[in-house]
Parts: structure tokens; C-alpha cells; sequence
């Protein structure tokens, strides 16, 4: 269904185009929680029915449009309003601790990651988890936007090669096993195909297996990401998802049982907008405490800011907003 004054927005593509109109049918909530031995955070996938009345009755009263995010920048003290300018976080990335992880819906992983960040004893003001689009060939200079789909055409990440991915930060090697445990731990077995996402109702390059390390295969951090691989599935080094014309092929897409591994030197990630970071799922809800609190907190000190592109707004991040100024 289209997308209309009255009608929730979802994670996945809710787009049109002159020929069809693609549209999100449902999101998934891995449930997180902690080993005693490792401290290390594993996801078993639950699916909601997105269309579920309780879900769509909770969706209603929305309003869709575009928005200025300066009244959140207006938030945070003088330090803080250093957000106010839009702006692409592409480079940063490219940074050693920091990396990428990518298979399906950045919603859930997000949140998924946030408890892994938690796990290691990071307090909010630390988390370091943001959404955004990252593993395409397309908007590569640090002056280029890349956005969801009501963004102008051409920035619109899936057709630029993009995945829907999540930047993580690990300061050492028991860090970064804990985010790559969380992230094997988050696909489920299929008998006689292998492992597959726990949301393979979003299908398509937007949402493929992905991961981003500086260095590609040849980072000293692959060896972590095989370690973590128990369930031995494909790890296929990608050289950036290009699609050639609208409505083209992508020249890597999503393959059950199969991750990307990716040079996030030569492929930097995209912050998101403000809007998609620290979300709720579709027809689930996280804490307020993440969805407002941890999110007005990355806003204030940085974390996340505008990016230049369209803002999604409905009930609940009118109340961030209102709550903020």
C-alpha cells in the first residue's frame, strides 16, 4: 500500500515509481540477551505481522512529509550545535575500530548492536551505533547524499548500490568478536539452503548480508569475522554493488548463506537520517529510554545529525522534537 497522511512509514522501501509501487511488508524483532561465560549477546528472531490490527491500529494518526531537523539541533547546549549543518558521515568510517554490518532491516540490528554495546559496559553516552547505507559504488564523494526513497532519485541508496548497514566502533578484538558473534547469532538455519536473515520478506540489494572492514579480506579484523562465522557460510569479497540503470541488476545482491566482505576504505558508510536512528521496529516497540533518551543523547553530542536529506515524521518524533527544544 501506498503511503498516505494517515499511514506509518516502515523500514523497508515504501516507494513509487511509475510503474509500481514497492512496499515493506513486515519487520522482525531479535530478542537479545546475555551468555554468563562471555558476556557475548546472541538474537533469536521473532516475527510480527506487521499487518496485524494491533499494529496498524498503533500506526495510525501519522503524519508523512518533509521536515527541517534544526529544532533538534536547537537541543544540546552551544558545543552540541556543532550537528546543525548537514552532513555525511562517509570517512569516518574508515577509521580502525570502526566498522560496518549489514543483513537486512537496520532497524532491529541496530537495537541488537546497541545491546551488544551495553553488554561490554558502555553507558548510553558511549554507544556507538548508527544507521545508514553503505556497499555501493554510487555518492562515494564526501559531498554526496545518500538517502531513503523520498529523497531525490538519484540519492536514493538502493539505487546507488547501498545496503541498509549498521557502524559499529570495537577497541580490541574481544569488542569486535562480540559484535560479529551478535551479528552470525541474528541468521537462522534453513534445511537444505543454509543460513538466511531472519526478515527475508525484504528482499533485494538494499538488504543483503554485508559486512565492512577497513582493509576488506585482507584486514587483520577478518580473521575475527571467520572465527565468529560457525556457521560456516559464504564470506565473498565484494568490490561495491553497482546498478547499472533503473530497474537494472545489481551486480551483487542478496544471496541466502552468503556475506559480503567489503573494503570500508573503498566504501565508506552514510549516516542515515536523524528520523531512522534508534527506532522502533514494525509492529514492535523498543523502551523509551532507547528510542527518545539514547537518541536525543547521540544527537546532542554528535553522534548522529542531519544529513540534507527528507525527514520522516510521525507522532512519536514530533514528541522528540517538541521535547527537545
Amino acid at each position: 500500500r501506498m503511503l498516505s497522511a494517515s499511514t506509518s512509514p516502515t523500514c523497508a522501501r515504501t516507494h513509487t515509481s511509475r510503474a509500481r509501487t514497492t512496499t515493506r511488508s513486515r519487520d522482525t524483532t531479535p530478542s537479545v540477551r546475555r551468555t554468563t561465560a562471555r558476556r557475548v549477546v546472541t538474537a533469536n528472531a521473532s516475527q510480527d505481522d506487521a499487518t496485524s490490527s494491533s499494529s496498524s491500529t498503533s500506526r495510525r494518526g501519522l503524519l508523512f512529509g518533509t521536515i527541517g531537523i534544526a529544532a533538534l539541533a536547537l537541543s544540546g547546549p552551544p558545543a552540541a550545535r556543532a550537528a546543525d549543518a548537514p552532513r555525511v558521515v562517509g570517512a569516518a568510517v574508515s577509521a580502525p575500530n570502526k566498522f560496518w554490518l549489514a543483513n537486512g532491516c537496520y532497524w532491529g540490528r541496530q537495537h541488537t548492536f546497541y545491546e551488544v554495546e551495553r553488554a561490554l559496559g558502555r553507558s548510553d553516552d558511549e554507544i556507538t551505533s548508527v544507521v545508514g547505507y553503505a556497499g555501493g559504488v554510487g555518492g562515494s564523494g564526501s559531498k554526496d547524499a545518500v538517502c531513503y526513497y523520498y529523497g531525490p532519485s538519484e540519492t536514493v541508496y538502493e539505487r546507488l548500490g547501498h545496503c541498509e548497514a549498521v557502524s559499529v566502533e570495537a577497541n580490541n578484538e574481544k569488542e569486535l568478536r562480540a559484535f560479529a558473534d551478535a551479528y552470525f547469532a541474528s541468521f537462522q538455519k534453513i534445511p537444505g539452503l543454509g543460513m538466511q536473515r531472519v526478515d527475508p520478506q525484504d528482499a533485494g540489494a538494499g538488504y543483503r548480508n554485508a559486512i565492512g572492514i577497513p582493509g576488506g579480506i585482507d584486514s587483520p579484523m577478518f580473521a575475527v569475522i571467520e572465527a565468529a562465522n560457525v556457521n560456516n557460510m559464504k564470506l565473498v569479497p565484494g568490490v561495491g554493488n553497482r546498478v547499472t540503470e533503473r530497474g537494472g541488476k545489481p551486480s551483487e545482491t542478496d544471496v541466502i548463506n552468503q556475506v559480503w566482505i567489503y573494503d570500508s576504505n573503498a566504501l565508506p558508510f552514510y549516516q542515515a537520517e536523524v528520523y531512522h536512528q534508534f527506532h522502533d521496529g514494525l509492529g514492535y516497540k523498543f523502551p523509551l529510554e532507547y528510542t527518545q533518551g539514547v537518541k536525543r543523547k547521540a544527537f546532542e553530542r554528535g553522534l548522529i545529525a542531519p544529513t540534507g536529506c527528507p525527514e520522516m515524521r510521525e507522532r512519536a518524533f514530533a514528541d522528540f522534537v517538541s521535547t527537545s527544544a
